[in-house]
């Protein structure tokens, strides 16, 4: 279906393009990047002039609080990316070698990269075409057909391997039918990590992403929808396996004034005081920010109606933070006109990831055909997202 002005016909990706000049501007249009308009230049110099710009700092433990207090979980431990909170949450769970992790193949690399640390196997398996998350259905028909329960763990029939986790994504902090996923793994004694490193601001009705499962994760990368730079946080209601995680991610060194012990393989995730005054003070408008994307989130929505172009829209009684916009094109060639011809305008559409059964690290991965998955990547794409930043706040000088 076209538009039209007057009796010139307008294709769909002119009409997205001049969409996207009404809400960023002129090209070039990034597909989403950081707006600084608040305190993050305040917050910063501060840090410098204290000296405290490394794991010590007043700013970590005040950022670890806010997102605590903000997504309802006991505790929030902050590290340095997305990537090294998985990986923490994953060894915290009692993921070992040799042992499997089933997730989703429509994910960010840093999912699987994550399992492989530990030296553990994904196992993919489908996701849902209406939240690109992973599928409860998908879950339970591959557990049922394909493992036993011995001596109270979960075995992989065909490799004798425990599946010592289960991790589904968030998919452009879109909600995954997580609950479901959740009673799943409560029922085969597995233990659920949530991705939800895009999902900062997302819920599954009231309960905010990351908070479900045992361990969740959130991401503060460049891209994300607030920043530290780089960083992560690990969320979780037991506050043994907290202190754990704060103690391997500052390299497992036991308190002391001047000695230096270490009573375990530690990890240099601990995120930087620099980075935790730069989330801070990002913090302080995120309430702002959700207003503005739900906003163009909108505008987005009403326009693909017109267009006849499917919009991907969080589920009934789930709430999504908008951070990447999605819509679905009819076939592969659809998609890949589109892309060219917004991308060669200077307008940056992206294609969903790679799916990870197809990356070479990954290419023996066990999977279950991923019938949605494959479907999915070939008609899937992001709009451009970020939040104007000039429609930001700035303080007071």
């Amino acid at each position: 279906m076209t538009r039209h002005a007057g009796t010139f016909p307008i294709t769909k990706a002119e009409a997205i393009i001049a969409l996207v000049a009404e809400i960023y501007g002129a090209p070039p249009t990034p597909l989403h990047h950081p707006a600084f308009t608040g305190n993050e230049g305040s917050y910063l110099l501060e840090t410098l002039e204290s000296n405290l710009v490394s794991s010590i700092g007043p700013y970590v433990s005040e950022f670890e609080e806010q997102i605590a207090c903000y997504t309802g979980a006991a505790r929030a431990v902050a590290t340095t990316s997305g990537t090294s909170a998985l990986h923490m949450a994953l060894l915290l769970a009692g993921v070992r070698a040799g042992e499997e992790v089933i997730s989703q193949a429509l994910t960010f690399v840093a999912t699987c990269n994550a399992i492989s640390y530990l030296g553990a196997r994904p196992v993919f398996v489908d996701v849902d075409a209406d939240t690109l998350g992973m599928s409860p259905v998908a879950l339970r028909n591959w557990l049922d057909a394909n493992t036993v329960i011995r001596e109270g763990r979960c075995v992989n029939r065909r490799t004798g391997a425990r599946i010592a986790a289960c991790v589904p994504m968030h998919s452009f902090g879109l909600p995954c039918r997580i609950m479901e996923i959740a009673e799943i793994c409560s029922d085969f004694g597995i233990v659920l990590i949530e991705d939800a490193a895009e999902a900062l601001g997302s819920y599954a009705g009231d309960r905010h992403t990351g908070t479900i499962g045992k361990i969740g994760i959130l991401s503060f990368n460049g891209n994300k929808i607030i920043t530290t730079g780089g960083g992560g946080m690990i969320l979780t209601d037991d506050e043994a396996l907290a202190d754990r995680a704060k103690h391997l991610t500052t390299t497992a060194k036991v308190p002391h004034p001047w000695q230096t012990y270490h009573d375990a393989v530690g990890y240099n995730y601990r995120m930087p005081n620099l980075n935790a005054a730069l989330g801070c003070a990002q913090m302080e408008r995120l309430p702002e920010i959700l207003k503005i994307k739900a906003e163009i989130a909108g505008r987005y929505r009403d326009f693909c109606a017109e267009l006849d172009l499917h919009f991907i829209k969080p589920l009934c009684g789930m709430t999504t933070n908008n951070w990447l916009n999605a819509v679905r094109f009819e076939d592969r060639e659809a998609r890949d006109e589109f892309l060219e011809a917004t991308n060669s305008c200077g307008v940056m559409t992206r294609p969903v990831w790679r799916l990870m059964h197809e990356l070479s690290p990954f290419a023996n991965c066990e999977h279950d055909g991923l019938a949605n998955s494959v479907w999915l990547s070939a008609r899937v794409v992001n709009l451009p997202s970020s939040v104007p930043a000039a429609q930001l706040y700035r303080p007071a000088s």
